[in-house]
């Protein structure tokens, strides 16, 4: 079976005032047609840079090396209009901070329509509204058809991720990134949105690489674990493997790391 996703040797480095830097470093892994892939380390490990690099998004003065195959369609070469068109419509990214990416002076229905008519340009303003308003009711804002109108700060922050959500599906992609998706959530809102994105890997099929360093977001969503440290890939594996057998001591560490409810300094009347 083809995979869905087949990075190699992927490097992304910069150039410098004292040279060139490299940040990520001959990172590679597949990720099979509606599998989920969870990339794990701490700021600075090289995560968010592999995801941008799949996109195509490097900041300026960023250049990779590499293959990334979409499918068996080779990213790396394709010339940026046709980069356009993948970007959105068959891979889409939800970003960590959606009151930063969202802009502030349009309605949340009309940033969703005009996602959805980047990739439709034959579909009308009634079309693109009416798309809209099904995906805000796809992700389960309450009263859609009235919030459509709504700005984003008239939405939560979890309300926000869910119109950021609803935007990334507008294309129907066939590969979701979500980079730190629940950063700066409450657990339980943060639960929502974890439940929310499985409910749409199980309705649309489609595959998911998460970008956290929260191990507890990878233990629930992820069935393969990649985990970086400093741009090198230090361990990956299955969920089960990378969590009950790992293998390199940064992953020990980050496991260690993580507070455990029978940890009597994180229980009840705990000092933690």
């Amino acid at each position: 079976m083809t995979a869905l996703l087949d990075v190699r040797d992927l490097t992304v480095a910069f150039e410098t005032p004292r040279g060139r830097t490299e940040v990520v470093r001959d990172v590679s892994f597949e990720l099979a047609p509606g599998a989920s892939l969870g990339i794990v380390g701490e700021s600075g490990s090289g995560k968010s840079m592999t995801s941008l690099a799949v996109m195509d998004l490097l900041p300026p003065g960023a250049t990779r090396r590499g293959s990334i195959r979409l499918a068996g369609t080779e990213l790396t070469t394709l010339p940026p209009r046709e980069m356009r068109k993948v970007r959105g419509a068959r891979v889409a990214m939800i970003f960590q901070d959606p009151l930063s990416c969202l802009n502030p002076y349009y309605t949340v229905g009309l940033q969703i329509s005009e996602a959805y008519r980047a990739h439709r340009p034959r579909a009308t303003r009634r079309e693109a509204r009416r798309a809209a308003v099904e995906a805000m009711e796809r992700v389960h804002i309450p009263h859609a058809a009235e919030r459509v109108d709504h700005y984003p700060h008239q939405f939560s922050g979890g309300m926000r991720q869910r119109v950021m959500i609803a935007m990334a599906l507008s294309g129907e992609p066939e590969l979701l990134i979500a980079d730190e998706p629940t950063t700066a959530l409450d657990v339980t809102v943060q639960k929502q949105i974890l439940d929310l994105i499985a409910e749409i890997r199980r309705d649309t099929g489609a595959g998911l690489v998460m970008i956290t360093h929260d191990l507890a977001v990878v233990s629930e969503i992820a069935d393969d674990v990649l985990v970086m440290q400093h741009g090198d890939v230090v361990e990956q594996g299955g969920a089960e493997q990378v969590f009950s057998r790992p293998r390199h001591p940064y992953t020990r560490r980050l496991l260690e790391a993580v507070p455990r409810i029978d940890d009597p300094l994180v229980g009840p009347g705990g000092a933690r």
